[in-house]
């Protein structure tokens, strides 16, 4: 058994002279996390093999400066709202509000800097069976649109049986709108020049959200029953990923909402995903009502970097626990608002084990 502790170095410097740091969270049973404080970036995570041997299982950068230049969200906190506000619009007490669209027409991730292009602030805590990264930022009124000083908090903690906790907290002064999520990419073979089809995936959801050619929901939920998009028994995601089907077309791939079974749980399964060739299994828990499950599609158009790409599509998978992308703007939805005296928590858990 190994001590579980946190080690701290600095990772480069921005353009605007901010130090950036990377913490690795390592527990007793020798699993390490490496946490930069440049959007709160997961830069390495590493999960055994049946065989016992740790690998790297998140898609990376091994320098700042490629996620300077990169696009792609590579394991970075999301927000303030994660997912797609159409035409970048909403309102809050009969006031209209204009975020920054960054995706053609539409708000996508919290804008043009949002908290996964900013340096967040970082303390650390031990106790005697997990390491802590408490990681906060203040995003002043109307930055990139949103109304509001909010005051977040995001803490990663790595406990001793292998699983990483992100919790999210937020405060703000005036009404606004939330919805923070984490952006790793997976891909439990530990080799990313390996497409991730050949992993085996279930999603807890009898319902789905279909989406427009912007992929903005069309509002209302579909079953997922006798369609490409039933992951409630675990299947090859290769199997599904190149039938005839509309939303696959409009989405090049999954990158859909999938709406979670709750059963009455606050922390319920979101999804579970296994690698059988190496025995690697991520097991997603959540308080959020959905995930956002994305395969990658236009990774190599975005992971690119001094001309050169660096992830083709697919290469890796995405599992963004959240509430339902355009809330603001569906009443329907679940409510993503925040007021002032509310204390906004959202907590996923991501359990590592092999079989």
């Amino acid at each position: 058994m190994q001590d579980t502790r946190i080690d701290k170095e600095v990772f480069g410097e921005t353009p605007n002279g901010e130090i950036v740091y990377k913490y690795t969270l390592r527990n007793a049973d020798g699993m390490e996390v490496d946490i930069i404080t440049y959007g709160g970036i997961i830069s390495r995570c590493t999960s055994r093999d049946r065989k016992g041997k740790y690998h790297n299982i998140v898609l990376n950068f091994d320098n700042l400066d490629s996620y300077l230049q990169g696009n792609a969200f590579l394991g970075a906190l999301i927000g303030r709202f994660g997912n797609r506000i159409a035409k970048g619009k909403f309102t809050l007490d009969n006031i209209d509000y204009q975020v920054s669209r960054n995706e053609g027409k539409n708000h996508l991730h919290g804008g043009e800097k949002g908290f996964d292009k900013v340096v967040w602030n970082a303390a650390t805590r031990i106790r005697m069976d997990c390491a802590s990264l408490v990681l906060t930022y203040t995003s002043d009124h109307l930055e990139e649109g949103y109304p509001g000083k909010l005051d977040i908090a995001v803490t990663y903690t790595l406990s001793d049986d292998n699983e990483l906790s992100v919790q999210y907290e937020a405060i703000s002064d005036r009404p606004t709108i939330i919805n923070p999520t984490q952006h790793s990419y997976f891909n439990l073979s530990g080799d990313f020049t390996k497409e991730i089809l050949d992993h085996e995936l279930l999603l807890n959801a009898d319902s789905y959200l279909p989406v427009d050619s912007d992929m903005i929901p069309l509002g209302g939920t579909r079953s997922v029953a006798g369609t490409p998009f039933d992951f409630r028994k675990t299947k090859v995601i290769g199997e599904s990923i190149f039938k005839k089907d509309e939303q696959l077309n409009i989405g090049k791939g999954f990158d859909h909402c999938w709406v979670l079974n709750s059963n009455g749980e606050s922390m319920k399964l979101a999804a579970s995903l296994y690698h059988w060739r190496t025995g690697r299994l991520l097991e997603v828990f959540t308080t959020a009502p959905a995930v956002q499950f994305y395969s990658g599609n236009v990774l190599s158009g975005y992971c690119s970097h001094k001309k050169k790409t660096i992830y083709e599509k697919r290469q890796g998978l995405c599992l963004e626990t959240q509430h339902y992308p355009d809330s603001p703007n569906q009443p329907d939805f679940p409510s993503v608002r925040l007021d002032p005296g509310d204390n906004y928590s959202s907590r996923t858990v991501f359990k590592f084990s092999n079989a």
